[in-house]
């Protein structure tokens, strides 16, 4: 099997933890790229239920390398309570089996701090940060101050980098947010400990990647969020902190553009978004409602309620422009069940004019109105459809309608959150 990139098209939660789990039967190596432990991706294998957050969901399948790449923001205390859990669940977390970049930066506790308080003070302008540190880290990187993973293998070192850092964090803690100064004793009590269980786990990623393809494996590259949170291309400013688009897979994995080969979109059969921003398929009403219930849409990180609307289209083909996605795994169908009318956002209305990509202006997504098209709905229970002609016909037509919109086929189609239901489609 070739490489691959997974990524979420939408504002993410489209269930790419079950997807990588599925298909990490066939890999050799699955890399996380990007994001930190703001993301959790939930699978589902017969009556066991695993929430992942920095570690690659691929880690469910024996034999497999899992890998956290450089352009992974790492709470080293987060990691090490995650490797816990799912050790206590019977995966085994080696270092033969899961590898942490030396170049990855890591959060430290004056990041959560930082990233709280100034969520605290925005008031009523909150953008529905998760308050794990990621945009302080991110930002610590891009000023060339950041503590990285390899300063994990010296303590002196970390700790004099820990102490030029709080002269400035302190500034903004203490004087500016009206918070307690950090001490350095502090957070070197919480770091070293992780540093001692970590330091065995440390690699060079992009070489180890390279020795798979080497050895004739295949990778995944593993997004975390959706294509609309991204820094550049998202819903500024209510995105994350880093690029959660396909080509971020090169630059943080470690790995040339030419590698990345085959690009998976996963998209919700209905959207959702967590936190604030624009939402134009929004609905507050009893179908936004039912598709909350029947979805059970509550953040796997966070807990927070998703909002929940109709399919945006637009969304979609955004993504697929941006990210050169190939195919669609179309995530969470049977949830639409019960519903005798299902309506699809094609294209906006923006300032007068029809427009079928996202307008670019600052909140331009807040000041459009989608433009939708209904199809017939279904009754039907999809959790037991084991192919595509187990769907009912009103199901296959809604595919069919939204390969025409997408202009990329829909090839894998998941009707329950379980691993065995998924429908593999030829396409």
């Amino acid at each position: 099997m070739s490489n691959m990139v997974i990524i979420g098209a939408q504002w993410g939660d489209e269930g790419k933890g079950k997807l990588v789990d599925l298909l990490s039967a066939d890999i050799s190596a699955i890399v996380r790229f990007q994001g930190g432990n703001n993301a959790g991706h939930t699978v589902i294998v017969g009556d066991k239920k695993y929430i992942l957050k920095l570690i690659p969901s691929g880690i469910l399948h024996e034999g497999k390398v899992c890998l956290i790449g450089n352009g992974v923001v790492v709470d080293p205390a987060a990691l090490c309570k995650e490797m816990d859990a799912i050790a206590e669940q019977g995966v085994a977390v080696t270092p033969e089996r899961l590898k942490l970049s030396r170049k990855a930066h890591l959060i430290m506790p004056y990041h959560r701090l930082l990233d709280a308080a100034r969520e605290t003070n925005k008031a009523d302008s909150k953008i529905g940060t998760t308050g794990r540190g990621i945009g302080p880290c991110y930002e610590d990187r891009a000023a060339r101050v950041g503590i990285r993973a390899c300063d994990l293998e010296d303590l002196t070192l970390l700790r004099a980098k820990v102490e030029h850092a709080l002269k400035e964090k302190n500034a903004l803690l203490a004087g500016l947010y009206g918070g307690k100064p950090v001490d350095p004793d502090e957070v070197m009590a919480e770091i070293a400990p992780a540093a001692a269980r970590l330091v065995p786990y440390l690699a060079d990623v992009s070489s180890e990647l390279t020795k798979v393809e080497a050895a004739g494996g295949s990778i995944m590259f593993e997004g975390a969020q959706g294509v609309h949170l991204d820094i550049d291309h998202g819903t500024y400013p209510f995105v994350t902190s880093s690029n959660t688009v396909s080509g971020n897979a090169a630059a943080g994995g470690g790995v040339a553009p030419a590698r990345l080969g085959r690009i998976i979109g996963l998209v919700k059969a209905y959207t959702t978004r967590v936190g604030s921003g624009p939402f134009p398929t929004e609905l507050l009403d009893e179908t936004g409602e039912y598709l909350q219930k029947q979805g059970a849409e509550f953040g796997a990180v966070t807990g927070r309620r998703r909002r929940c609307g109709w399919l945006d289209m637009v969304v979609v083909r955004e993504s697929i422009r941006l990210c050169g996605i190939g195919e669609i795994a179309l995530t969470k169908l049977d949830v639409l069940s019960g519903l005798k009318e299902i309506r699809i956002c094609t294209a906006y209305m923006y300032q007068g004019q029809k427009v079928d990509f996202p307008p670019q202006a600052e909140m331009g997504m807040a000041k459009v109105t989608p433009v939708y098209e209904s199809v017939p709905g279904w009754s039907e229970n999809l959790e037991k459809a084991a192919a595509w002609e187990d769907l009912p016909a009103a199901a296959q037509r809604y595919i069919r309608r939204l390969e025409e919109l997408a202009g990329v086929p829909v090839s894998i189609i998941s009707v329950g959150p379980d691993r065995d239901q998924t429908i593999m489609r030829r396409v």
